[in-house]
C-alpha cells in the first residue's frame, strides 16, 4: 500500500544531501548547514487558509508559505485509535508509522527528533508535546515553554523547560502570554541563540486553533463583525449514531441542534485563533528573514488533523469525513517550487522520511511513511492510489480519486460518496444498486490496506446497535479549560 515512486530521484537527493554536510563539516564557512523548521498546529482544517481559496480567513504568514513553497492538498491524518486524536497523529508524525503498528508513547520506537540529534543536529521543541516524559526527553536535546498534554486554557498555558543536561524537565509554570506568543516567542528565541556551527532542528507545535475557542478580543472582533459563512455540509445533528456523538468532549461544546447562529459564532472564535497564531507565525518568519535562514532551512507546516465545527451536525474530528481527517501540509526551501500545489495522496506520517531524506539520512525500517521528495520534483507523481481512515472500533474507510466508502461496524451502515460532484460527502449513493461494483471495488481495496497495516477489524456485526439517536436538549457540562465567558455564553442558559 505504501509504494513509492521516483526511487532515482531521491537517492540523488540523498547523496546530494550527504556530500552537502560533509563540505559543512570540512569548512564551515563554505555554506551554512541545512536547518528544519517545522511548525505543527492544532486541530486546523485543510480549508482555513486563506491563499489556497478561503476568502473568509485571514491568514497573511500562511499566505506567504504557502507562496514560496508547494502545498499538498490531499493531506491525512490516518486515522486514530483515541477521541484525542491528536496522540496517535503526533505520534505517527514522529515516527512515519501507523497506529496500528506503533504505541502512541514512542516506547522502542525510532523518533524524527532523535535520529536527527543523533547525526549532528541541534534539536529543539516548544509547544504541546501529547506523547509522554520519556520520549520528549529521549527525542530532544533542548526545549523551553513546553506543554505536557493535550489542551489548556489559552492563556493559563502549563509550562516546563528541558533541562541544560537534557534529561529532567524543569521550570515548571503558568504561562502569562497566549499560547501561541508563548511558543513563538520560545522558538525565535531560540533561533537567535543557537549554537551556529551545527544545523538545528527546531519544532514549534502550536496548542491552536484547539478549543477553549478563545482568542484574544481583537482576534474575536475582527470576525464577530463578519461572520464567517455555514459550510457548505453544514446540519443540525448529524443524521445517525456513528459511535463518538454521546459522551465525547469536543461534541459537548456545544448544544444540539446545532443553530446557524451558533456555528457562526464558533467558527468566529475558531478563525480568530487561526489568525492570532498566523500573526506569531509571522514573528518566526521575521526572524528567518533577519538572518537569511531561508535559503538554508526547510520550513514545514502542517496541522495534527482537521475539525468538524458544524459540518455534518458534528463539532469534533472524531469522525473521518473530509474535514475531519484531511489537514494542511506545506514545504519550503532548498528544492521545493515556489507557489505550487500536489493533489497527489499524502499523510502525516510522510513527514518523517521526507525530512530524513532532506538531511542526508536513511529512514530506519521499517517505515510506512513514504518521502514526498518525488512529489516535489514531478506535479504528476504519486506515493500511493488510495487512502485508508481507520477509527478506533468504529469507522473504517477507503477512497480513491473519486469515490469514498465509509463502513460504521458497530451499526451495519456503509456510506458512498462520489468526491468529484460531492466534496462535501452529502449525498450517500451505497443504498443504489448501480454502485455495487464501485462499494466492491472500494471493499477490497479497503481490506488489502487492513491487512497491510495489521487492523483485522470485521466490516460488519451480527447484532448491530441502534442507528438512531436524537440529541435535542441533552445536558452539557464544560470540561475545566474552558474560560468563564465561554462557559456563560455556551453553557450557561445558551443564548447568542
Amino acid at each position: 500500500m505504501f509504494q513509492l515512486n521516483n526511487r532515482k530521484t531521491r537517492w540523488a537527493r540523498g547523496l546530494f544531501a550527504i556530500a552537502f554536510l560533509l563540505l559543512v563539516s570540512a569548512d564551515p564557512a563554505v555554506a551554512q548547514p541545512r536547518n528544519i523548521l517545522f511548525l505543527f498546529a492544532d486541530d486546523q482544517r485543510e480549508d482555513t487558509i486563506g491563499a489556497y481559496g478561503n476568502p473568509h480567513i485571514i491568514t497573511p504568514s500562511l499566505d506567504r508559505l504557502a507562496g514560496m513553497g508547494t502545498g499538498f492538498r490531499q493531506n491525512y491524518c490516518f486515522g486514530a485509535n483515541s477521541g484525542a486524536v491528536c496522540v496517535p497523529s503526533r505520534a505517527m508524525v514522529h515516527s512515519g508509522r501507523p497506529w496500528t503498528r506503533i504505541s502512541t508513547s514512542l516506547e522502542g520506537t525510532p523518533m524524527l527528533s532523535g535520529i536527527l540529534g543523533k547525526n549532528g543536529y541541534q534539536t529543539f521543541i516548544s509547544g504541546k508535546w501529547h506523547n509522554g516524559r520519556d520520549s520528549v526527553l529521549r527525542g530532544f536535546q533542548q526545549g523551553k515553554a513546553v506543554m505536557m498534554g493535550g489542551m489548556s486554557n489559552h492563556a493559563e498555558v502549563p509550562l516546563v523547560d528541558i533541562s541544560g543536561d537534557g534529561k529532567e524537565l524543569v521550570n515548571q509554570r503558568t504561562g502569562d502570554r497566549m499560547s501561541s506568543e508563548l511558543f513563538a516567542s520560545a522558538t525565535v528565541d531560540f533561533l537567535r541563540n543557537r549554537d551556529r556551527s551545527r544545523p538545528f532542528f527546531a519544532y514549534c507545535a502550536f496548542t491552536a486553533p484547539h478549543d477553549p475557542r478563545q482568542p484574544p478580543q481583537e482576534f474575536r472582533d475582527m470576525y464577530y463583525r463578519n461572520r464567517p459563512p455555514l459550510p457548505a455540509n453544514y446540519l443540525p445533528q448529524h443524521p445517525f449514531d456513528n459511535g463518538h456523538m454521546n459522551g465525547g468532549r469536543d461534541e459537548n461544546l456545544g448544544p444540539w441542534p446545532r443553530t446557524p447562529d451558533l456555528i457562526r459564532e464558533q467558527l468566529a472564535e475558531y478563525y480568530g485563533l487561526i489568525s492570532f497564531m498566523d500573526q506569531q507565525i509571522g514573528r518566526v518568519f521575521t526572524e528567518l528573514d533577519a538572518q537569511d535562514l531561508w535559503k538554508d532551512t526547510l520550513v514545514i507546516y502542517a496541522a495534527d488533523h482537521g475539525l468538524a465545527i458544524g459540518s455534518h451536525g458534528l463539532l469534533g474530528k472524531q469522525s473521518i469525513y473530509e474535514h475531519s481527517m484531511k489537514c494542511p501540509l506545506i514545504l519550503a526551501g532548498p528544492g521545493v517550487p515556489a507557489g505550487q500545489q500536489r493533489h497527489a495522496f499524502t499523510y502525516l506520517l510522510d513527514i518523517f522520511p521526507t525530512v530524513l531524506e532532506f538531511a542526508g539520512l536513511e529512514a530506519p525500517q521499517p517505515v510506512e511513511g513514504q518521502s514526498l521528495w518525488p512529489l516535489v520534483d514531478n506535479a504528476s507523481a504519486s506515493v500511493r492510489d488510495s487512502i485508508f481512515l481507520p477509527f478506533l472500533k468504529l469507522m473504517r474507510s477507503c477512497r480513491d480519486e473519486r469515490y469514498k466508502i465509509i463502513y460504521y461496524p458497530p451499526i451495519n451502515h456503509v456510506q458512498l460518496f462520489d468526491l468529484r460532484d460531492d466534496p462535501d460527502e452529502m449525498i450517500n449513493l451505497a443504498p443504489h444498486p448501480e454502485y455495487a461494483p464501485i462499494v466492491d471495488r472500494l471493499t477490497t481495496r479497503l481490506r488489502q490496506w487492513q491487512e497491510s497495516v495489521g487492523d483485522d477489524l470485521p466490516l460488519r456485526v451480527d447484532n448491530p446497535k441502534p442507528m438512531q439517536i436524537d440529541l435535542t436538549g441533552k445536558p452539557r457540562s464544560p470540561d475545566r479549560w474552558q474560560p468563564e465567558w465561554i462557559i456563560k455564553k455556551y453553557f450557561n442558559a445558551y443564548q447568542l
